[in-house]
């Protein structure tokens, strides 16, 4: 509470009144010495008089309201501060201390005044430079460390004289952070019923806060003022070693001294606990009663807690480690290992034998639980002391959603770099493919059906183009397959679809086709949405028919409508807010193993059995969904089929129209003349490629990269048609027809590639090309060709 002091409000006022007075009498003497007329001169003085005491009364009515103004009523403020569990401290314009609440006076010892703390000199500068900034933009953000404990200070300009200082403990990854308001209240008092005394310490040593019982036994009073206090001042030792509290001396109970592994991290808080010794004589034999007393601790402490005897066998655990380990509710494990991976059982037992053979810190390792292999968590090991036949405590943080995060972000980061190694691959692949078929096709051309080879080379042709089909799922996966989206609505591609589901799925399987209202429309390839309805169905046929081969099941397909609203109450942290179109996929089969669901939609994976199924099915799905701007997930409850729900977001932008497709050339009409000039750097792609186009009637020219092509333009002159790849070495098919253009602007343009055709457009950025995909037979070479000289 503070005020200040009125001024003297007098002084004025009685000088204003002999300012008037005496203006009044040289006045009236001037009047008499001019008008010599006494009573004029006489009124006017007694006018001044008048005026001046009326100022008089004026001026003494001031100051009294001005002496109560600048008294300020500091209870309100101080009955905020004391209720607030930051540390709030009030400063003058003059950088005086005024006001300051409890939490700050157990904080700072002695109530110094910021930015003067008891604090590295560096960070007691950027507290000053950031309280400069607060008075000059009216607030200012910084953090410092003191006490072991990261602080988040505040600091705030109100009104034109003060500044408010909030010091307040930052967020702590441990556990013991937690603890803090809990060991006050019931939790505390629930330790103290069972005889255990508890407190978090900073890594300094200092109470951060302690239950009632640790209080009242260390300090007299529950209520005391314990925190921020140097804990090992109230504990003492005698010549025998046996512990006690200092304020209890020499009759006091024997202590035992507990430390509970939080962390293994040097400036982590710490959780200590200290019970009462019933035998002093005896100081390592605690018996059964301390070992009740610390299984009580353990089983209320909120993170995952496990006690381990000296046979590396579980004592007793927790109810938080059981839900962080997946434990069910059948028998409990008798050791550790049985919850862990084959490979970390040893790791495990050894670490357990080391601590409970005397190892003296903590330590962390990185193990797998069997129910969850993929996803590796990190178990605090420390020897324990006088528990009993307790040797090893284990601590097991519970990861919940956050690791659940972190499982969906590691599973994202394996399908895009999966992604990107198949349509490499798939790209690589498509190039001897295209040399494959192409040869094919030469050959043919020299042979008629009924001779010896013709079968042959036609049986290698068939396998080429079965070859081809599988990298073009591999780019469906990879995301980079062409794709022609046209806008349409769900209900009609199921409809196109449903005359072959039906052959598909045989007599012993049901089709149930469901449409929801007022569904969107969508922006998608129709043939590629086709084929995801078909793949998963066929995958449900399947999974029916092994459950049950005689009795079949049922297969629904359902489409509906989801609004933004309705999204935004799904809470779903992968979805966007939006409008969706869904397509819904369910059977009545026996549902997809949990071990399984995180990987279905990796290429090759699959859960037939061998030789069956080549793994592909579910990623084409998956990549069409992704290509297409959707999203895909799969559930399956426990006792259900599996169900997949595809999200398609609402397509709303108008559509410009587009231009009529070229009339496509009859096979007849591929032969032409003129010039044309093939750049390529696959060497056996290009040799078909020369030879498929002589034999159509053109001269060709040919380069195995960009520059080699332009130095071959500048001497040739211009060509009727350039055909580039367009991942080159040395200089890449855009940046050579970009210097083409600027010679020949209307040269007629055809890329070929093994990428896909929008993917390659979009950096492309060119106008008036044709695209010819990998791989190509010898006769879409020649059809690609032509189309592209008969459009220009």
């Amino acid at each position: 509470m503070a005020s200040l002091s009125p001024p003297d409000a007098q002084a004025p006022a009685t000088r204003a009144l002999l300012i008037a007075g005496g203006a009044g009498l040289l006045a009236a003497l001037t009047i008499l010495f001019i008008l010599d007329d006494w009573q004029v001169a006489a009124a006017f003085l007694a006018t001044a008089l008048v005026l001046g005491g009326a100022m008089l009364a004026f001026r003494a009515a001031r100051p009294a309201q001005a002496a109560v103004a600048p008294t300020i009523d500091w209870s309100v403020a101080n009955a905020l501060a004391a209720a607030s569990v930051d540390a709030l401290a009030v400063t003058d314009c003059d950088g005086r201390l005024v006001c300051a609440n409890r939490a700050y006076e157990l904080l700072f010892e002695g109530l110094p005044t910021p930015p003067n703390l008891p604090i590295d000199p560096a960070a007691a500068t950027a507290l000053g430079t950031t309280g400069r900034t607060a008075w000059r933009d009216g607030e200012g953000q910084s953090t410092l460390t003191h006490g072991g404990a990261a602080l988040d200070v505040g600091i705030v300009r109100a009104g034109d004289d003060m500044l408010v200082w909030r010091f307040a403990r930052a967020a702590d990854a441990g556990s013991a952070v937690d603890l803090d308001p809990l060991l006050g209240g019931e939790i505390g008092d629930r330790l103290a019923s069972a005889g255990i005394m508890v407190a978090t310490l900073t890594s300094q040593g200092r109470v951060r806060a302690a239950n009632r019982v640790l209080c009242l036994r260390a300090m007299g009073q529950p209520d005391g003022a314990i925190a921020g206090r140097d804990f090992a001042r109230f504990l003492t030792t005698d010549s025998n070693g046996v512990l006690r509290f200092e304020r209890e001396g020499a009759a006091g109970n024997p202590l035992r001294l507990l430390q509970v592994p939080v962390s293994a991290q040097d400036d982590a808080p710490l959780v200590v606990a200290l019970l009462d010794e019933e035998d002093a004589g005896l100081p390592a034999a605690i018996g059964s009663n301390v070992t009740a007393h610390v299984r009580a601790l353990v089983s209320l402490l909120p993170f995952g807690m496990a006690l381990v005897d000296r046979e590396g066998r579980f004592v007793h655990m927790n109810d938080a480690f059981v839900r962080a380990a997946g434990i069910g509710a059948g028998p409990p494990p008798l050791y550790p290992g049985d919850l862990v991976i084959r490979e970390d059982k040893g790791a495990l037992a050894d670490a357990i034998r080391r601590f409970s053979g005397g190892a003296a810190h903590s330590a962390d390792m990185q193990v797998r639980l069997a129910g969850r292999p993929d996803d590796p968590i990190a178990l605090t090991l420390a020897g324990a002391r006088g528990l009993g036949e307790a040797a090893v405590l284990i601590s097991l943080k519970e990861t919940g959603q956050e690791g659940e995060l972190k499982r969906q972000v590691a599973q994202a980061i394996k399908m895009q770099a999966v992604g990107q190694l198949a349509g490499g691959v798939a790209h690589d692949f498509n190039n001897i493919l295209t040399a494959i078929i192409g040869h094919c096709d030469l050959m043919l051309m020299r042979h008629s059906p009924g001779d010896s080879d013709y079968d042959d080379i036609q049986q290698v042709r068939a396998n080429s183009n079965r070859a081809a089909a599988l990298t073009r799922q591999l780019l469906a996966f990879s995301r980079q397959q062409t794709l022609r989206p046209q806008t349409l609505q769900l209900p009609d591609v199921i409809s196109e679809v449903s005359n072959l589901l039906n052959r598909l799925l045989g007599e012993t399987v049901l089709l149930d086709v469901k449409h929801g209202r007022g569904l969107g429309a969508v922006r998608a390839d129709p043939g590629q949405l086709e084929q995801v309805v078909v793949n998963l169905a066929v995958n449900a046929r399947d999974a029916m028919l092994a459950a049950n081969p005689n009795g079949g099941g049922t297969l629904t397909i359902e489409t509906l409508a989801v609004t933004a609203a309705d999204v935004r109450q799904m809470d779903n942290d992968v979805l966007p807010i939006g409008d969706y179109s869904v397509l819904r996929v369910s059977d009545t089969g026996t549902g997809i193993p949990i071990e399984a669901l995180s990987k279905i939609f990796e290429p090759f994976f699959t859960t037939k059995e061998i030789g069956k199924g080549t793994g592909l099915g579910l990623s084409t799905v998956y990549g069409i969904v992704k290509q297409s701007g959707g999203y895909i997930f799969a559930e399956s409850p426990p006792g259900q089929g599996a169900i997949f729900t595809i999200y398609l977001p609402v397509h709303t932008a108008t559509e410009t129209p587009a231009k009529a497709p070229p009339k496509p050339v009859k096979k007849a009409d591929t032969w032409g003349t003129g010039t044309i000039l093939l750049v390529e750097d696959e060497a056996m792609v290009r040799a078909v490629a020369e030879r498929a186009l002589t034999r159509q009637g053109y001269k060709v020219l040919t380069a195995e990269h960009g520059e080699a092509a332009l130095e071959l333009l500048a001497t040739s002159g211009r060509p009727d048609l350039l055909i580039s790849d367009v991942v080159m070495p040395m200089m890449d098919g855009p940046t050579m027809v970009r210097h083409v253009r600027e010679q020949y602007p209307d040269l007629p343009i055809l890329f070929m590639s093994g990428y896909a055709e929008e993917q390659l457009r979009r950096s492309i950025d060119l106008d008036n090309v044709a695209f010819l995909p990998k791989p190509f037979s010898v006769q879409q070479l020649a059809e690609a060709a032509q189309t592209a000289l008969l459009t220009d």
